[in-house]
């Protein structure tokens, strides 16, 4: 029989034996407890309106200081880590506009949640009476801030988390769980003094370390804000023939050098696709553009927002 003292260990390291098996390369653990310092520099943020538009982001902001507003009785967050990096790249042709690498293959909202079930299996065989709650960017949680408690990686200056194995490209998910677990330690932050995201961001959205600026970030534009609002001039001429989606800073990365390819064959561009070219964009009909991005996140912004993507890059080149 195992001592008390060494369940909450035990316990975790089913837990964490269950996120590998499940096909994740990064899980941690952290306690559930409020983010009181985290909590105030996001609130200096959405002041500073860096936001922009996504005004989703001023609401249930108890539930985002405190995760235990969301699941009374929380003791856990169990954070994972999914790599959805593969060896291809862009075309170099001034014609065709570039899709960024998390949204070449399916939707990770499809992938995600049906493996991370997988630990709430192994949470309830621990204990019957548990409860848990399963999110992939589709709460008030800030798992940015989760991740890095829990382990997985720090937050580079770019925003995105860094594993020291993997690099950046990955996805994340949170678990709450109400069963208490060990916790693992937040890792150092690995940047240094490399500005290389900074120095790359080509409408500055990097405005200082761990710093972004909603209003001058090319993913932004390209996917979060609304079809009908006119990408300003000042980014349309720096957005590098991005349509959906940038990932110069990520590209960037001294990191990534160390990034491993997905096992996960629903991640690999679709038809082989990493762009599509601006006529093509142009003359799509919905059926079409349906049918094509059918559980992509290309479908996120819409034909609208995407023929406005093009409509900017092209107006750009007239200029």
């Amino acid at each position: 029989m195992i001592k008390m003292e060494n369940q909450s260990s035990y316990h975790s390291e089913l837990i964490k034996q269950a996120a590998k098996k499940a096909g994740f390369e990064l899980v941690g653990i952290a306690k559930a407890e409020a983010l009181p310092e985290e909590f105030d520099r996001y609130q200096e943020w959405l002041a500073s309106g860096y936001h922009a538009t996504m005004q989703y982001l001023e609401k249930n902001l108890e539930k985002r200081e405190d995760i235990r507003e969301i699941l009374p009785g929380a003791e856990s967050v169990i954070v994972v880590g999914l790599s959805y990096y593969t060896p291809h790249s862009h075309r170099d042709f001034r014609e065709e506009g570039k899709i960024s690498r998390y949204a070449w293959g399916t939707d990770y909202h499809e992938i995600l949640p049906m493996k991370m079930q997988e630990i709430v299996t192994a949470l309830q065989f621990i204990d019957p009476d548990s409860q848990s709650k399963v999110y992939v960017d589709t709460g008030p949680i800030p798992e940015k801030q989760w991740a890095r408690k829990a382990g997985i990686g720090w937050q580079g200056k770019n925003s995105n988390i860094i594993s020291r194995e993997i690099g950046s490209w990955f996805f994340l998910g949170v678990i709450i769980s109400t069963i208490p677990l060990d916790y693992d330690s937040p890792m150092e932050d690995y940047c240094g003094t490399c500005t290389a995201c900074l120095d790359a961001c080509p409408t500055n959205a990097i405005i200082e370390p761990y710093q972004v600026d909603a209003n001058k970030c090319i993913s932004y534009w390209t996917i979060e804000a609304k079809p009908h609002i006119e990408i300003p001039k000042e980014i349309a001429i720096n957005m590098e023939q991005w349509v959906y989606g940038c990932d110069i800073c990520q590209d960037i990365c001294p990191w990534n050098r160390f990034s491993s390819e997905t096992t996960i064959q629903e991640f690999q561009p679709r038809k082989n696709e990493t762009g599509f070219t601006f006529q093509s964009i142009l003359e799509m009909k919905q059926e079409e553009f349906s049918d094509r991005f059918r559980k992509s996140p290309v479908k996120r912004t819409k034909l609208a927002g995407l023929q406005r993507n093009v409509n900017a890059l092209q107006n750009k080149e007239q200029e």
